[in-house]
């Protein structure tokens, strides 16, 4: 299908991306990657007067540290992120699901801010920026903002930014002394997640002192498994993994379609729950 009519503009700088987000009003869609978007276009599920292409904003890309914390531009690709040395000794975790998303093709021109921004609830890293306690700097015509990923995601394909403001970087606090795994059963390569699990795990000897579980496709957001978070602590071997796994899907809403029923998600939960913890934990 051939797209709605649109213009298009590709500024230089953020302050330029601003400035014609601002101008459009809710008539503009940002292109970070185009991964999720040209498809949705095409389909014409989205028909924007106005589509703002970041490509060229140099500062939207690459990774740095700032103290504690990761910095991660909005427009690094899923394939830099695999790759980069920080990323993987201080968010090891973000660069192992990162490796699932997708082919090679999409990893080298989607981005992780286009990814996070999209909201969708069956994509890989909104769970994974979620168990990783991440914030996102929005930048808009009344300067920049953090926005905790815990309060960014806020329905199906829906977030806290305003329709002028646009993500410009992802800070995750280093995360390289925690153990960690990610994942998610799909029924086809390539394909969306039937359920995701994102785990961090911070040993005390044999015993788990802390746990983090972000959910993927488990409800119109990615979620945390509060419940089993709560059980992991103190847990010491399999079994007790085990019993702490059965509370994954407490809280959830999932939805049924093609990929799954929800009684199916829960199930999934709960056992790629136990089998992440187990490696995470393993790992630690």
């Amino acid at each position: 299908m051939i797209p709605a009519a649109f213009d298009y503009t590709r500024p230089e700088s953020v302050d330029e991306a601003v400035r014609a987000l601002a101008e459009a009003g809710e008539d503009a869609k940002v292109l970070a990657g185009g991964q999720s978007l040209m498809t949705m276009l095409r389909l014409r599920l989205a028909f924007p007067e106005l589509l703002v292409d970041l490509g060229r904003i140099a500062e939207l890309r690459g990774v740095r540290e700032d103290g504690d914390t990761l910095v991660i531009g909005a427009m690094t690709t899923h394939h830099d992120v695999i790759a980069d040395p920080l990323v993987r000794r201080h968010a090891g975790l973000l660069a192992r699901a990162t490796e699932t998303v997708g082919d090679p093709a999409v990893r080298h021109r989607g981005t992780l801010g286009g990814s996070l921004a999209h909201a969708d609830p069956a994509a890989d890293l909104p769970a994974v920026v979620l168990a990783l306690d991440g914030e996102l700097v929005a930048a808009g015509p009344r300067g920049r903002r953090s926005i905790p990923a815990r309060e960014f995601f806020t329905d199906y394909l829906q977030t806290a930014l305003s329709p002028d403001e646009l993500v410009v970087e992802v800070r995750i606090p280093k995360s390289g002394d925690w153990g960690f795994h990610y994942e998610k059963f799909q029924r086809v390569a390539q394909g969306w997640a039937a359920v995701g699990v994102a785990v961090l795990v911070r040993a005390d000897g044999d015993r788990i002192a802390e746990a983090r579980i972000g959910l993927t496709n488990m409800g119109s957001t990615p979620l945390r498994a509060t419940a089993a978070e709560a059980a992991l602590a103190g847990a010491e071997g399999p079994e007790e993994v085990a019993r702490a796994a059965e509370t994954a899907a407490d809280g959830t809403r999932p939805t049924s379609d093609l990929s799954a029923s929800d009684e199916y998600r829960e199930h999934l939960a709960r056992v790629l729950t136990r089998r992440a913890v187990l490696a995470a934990a393993g790992s630690a």
